[in-house]
């Protein structure tokens, strides 16, 4: 249950702190004290989106948090499946606060959440009935959930949707597969024209590359010869005069006979051994990189060279930026010919395999539709009971199953919601015969079914909309009854159903330094009757009205 709300700069509540109690609560006051701001600070903690047009103005964040606890045996395995453990004392702290910039952080017990694990949390800890779910009523599209929700679908849906996926994924290759025979075969032609194109180049990784320094070579060859014999007679052999290897030796001796004059003389001779050897081996390297073809004509191997980069020129236009991708394509056409030309089989285990599983589909279908349909007639049952104990005695409720033309991801089975508010008339779709009234008292007749056992607290906004005061009462006395398996808050304009309460808070606008600000009291008997005539009787409160108030508070023990 919820047992503190702590609501800071939320529109027009500047701080408020709210303590509920088991039981039934409800929140009265006049239209834009804030109730509904209430509602949707609790909300936010539930996952609900976080807008930074919240925050009240001239403050820079908002904040809201709340206390649950009194968690069952059920609710703890739930929690525990997402991860989360209540504290040491069975509770769980929620907060959400909304920056400036509209962005949100969100903790349960402290440790920071996604607002997605809120959500997963939040339907664990709060049931909210809103207006908008009255409506949600006259949408079809809704209903197959009350009814999985109702029919605990779980092991069923899942099996379905193992199937199903299976099923979807074999049609989807068997479908890419399937095409027309004239572009099959135009295909294969195409592809068959690519290999050849590509395999008669007899392409080799890094060929472009060593063409193209082969060519550079054969270009500067006169260049080539010119400096690499320059090099060679400097450093080694020269044809005229000593090169620097002959100066070296020479110095050696002359520096041999020095040993006795010069310190480390010896040392000095190694080195320029190694230098002179350094010299031979580098004046050999130049000459054998500059090869020996220094001397031919390159005209005719430039001409072969120049042809071969044009011919792998034009497929790099075709294929890829270079070579390594145009081999990288040939693998992706050689695979998909494969693939066309063995088509006639794969398409025959695909067909083979479809069938299987379009089997296995419809067996766990047929077997969800049981599971379904059983729930239908019950819920049927159960909801036209509740509605006759909330002035729509002769209602009759039925949860309409028909099959849907194709599968889908959530079975076969369409459910529509019926009503006959008329003996001897046929059952209609809602949104054709319900009025606001009527969705109401039909929304909290299912939540009624729908809760048991579900949400420990239910929350209803406003669902004393569009009915009578005989009606809200008996609207009071179901939120009543509820409240004695489930802590249930009702904001509402009802006096009948405020006297029902176990605990009433007034939700009050108070001006404070020129701005408003909501506040939020718990009221006492005395409280609890000039409310209820107020709600009763509008600004001017008689005696006459303070007494049928407290009439009224009586007759809601």
């Amino acid at each position: 249950m919820l047992y503190e709300l702590d609501i800071e700069n939320i529109a027009v509540i500047k701080r408020a702190t709210i303590g509920f109690s088991p039981g039934f609560t409800v929140l009265t006051g006049e239209t834009g004290a804030g109730k509904s701001i209430i509602i949707d600070s609790i909300m936010l903690l539930l996952g609900a989106r976080a807008q930074k047009e919240l925050i009240r103005t001239g403050e820079r964040s908002a904040r809201v948090s709340a206390v649950f606890g009194g968690f069952g045996d059920d609710e703890l395995a739930a929690f525990s499946e997402l991860g989360i453990e209540p504290d040491e004392d069975g509770m769980l702290y929620v907060s959400r606060e909304i920056t400036p910039d509209g962005r949100s952080i969100a903790r349960l017990n402290g440790r920071a959440v996604p607002a997605s694990t809120l959500r997963e949390v939040g339907t664990l800890l709060v049931n909210i009935h809103g207006q908008h779910d009255s409506q949600a009523l006259l949408n079809p599209a809704s209903h197959l959930s009350f009814v999985d929700l109702y029919a605990d679908v779980g092991e069923p849906l899942a099996r379905y949707t193992e199937a199903y996926d299976a099923f979807c994924k074999v049609r989807d290759e068997l479908e890419a597969m399937s095409v027309d025979e004239a572009e099959k075969a135009r295909r294969i032609e195409m592809l068959r024209f690519q290999l050849a194109d590509i395999d008669s180049a007899k392409l080799k990784p890094g060929e472009e590359e060593a063409l193209e320094a082969r060519r550079l070579k054969l270009r500067n060859l006169e260049l080539i010869a010119r400096q690499s014999r320059l090099v060679r007679a400097a450093l080694y052999r020269a044809e005229k005069g000593m090169s620097a290897y002959d100066l070296v030796t020479r110095a050696i001796p002359a520096l041999e006979q020095l040993r006795d004059f010069v310190p480390d003389a010896e040392s000095y001779v190694e080195r320029l051994e190694t230098v002179r050897s350094e010299l031979e081996d580098i004046a050999e390297r130049v000459t054998d990189a500059c090869g020996d073809d220094l001397d031919i004509d390159p005209s005719e191997e430039l001409d072969r060279i120049e042809s071969r980069l044009d011919a792998i020129a034009k497929l790099k236009r075709k294929y890829g930026a270079d070579i390594g991708e145009i081999l990288e394509f040939r693998a992706k056409i050689a695979a998909e010919l494969s693939a066309l030309e063995s088509s006639d089989l794969r398409i025959a285990e695909l067909e083979k395999q479809l069938a299987e599983c379009e089997a296995q589909t419809e067996a766990a279908a047929a077997e969800l539709t049981v599971v379904r349909r059983d729930a239908a007639e019950r819920l049927s049952a159960a909801v036209t009971a509740e509605l006759a104990e909330l002035e729509l005695e002769k209602a009759v409720f039925t949860v309409s199953l028909t099959r849907k033309q194709s599968y889908t991801r959530r079975g076969v089975d369409a459910v529509e919601f019926l009503i006959m508010t008329n003996p001897g008339e046929p059952p209609k779709p809602l949104a054709k015969i319900a009025s606001g009234g009527e969705l109401s008292r039909v929304m909290l007749a299912i939540k009624s079914v729908l809760t048991r056992g579900g949400a420990s607290t239910l929350i209803f906004d406003e669902i004393d909309t569009g009915v009578s005061g005989k009606t809200s009462y008996k609207i009071g006395v179901k939120l009543k009854n509820l409240s004695r398996a489930a802590q249930v808050i009702c904001v509402t304009h009802s006096a009948q159903i405020a006297a029902l309460a176990d605990t009433q808070l007034l939700i009050s606008k108070q001006e404070a330094g020129g701005r408003v600000e909501t506040e939020v009291t718990p009221l006492d008997r005395e409280g609890r009757i000039k409310e209820l005539a107020r709600i009763m009787g509008g600004a001017e409160i008689t005696d006459k009205l303070l007494q049928s108030a407290e009439e009224l508070l009586e007759s809601g023990k």
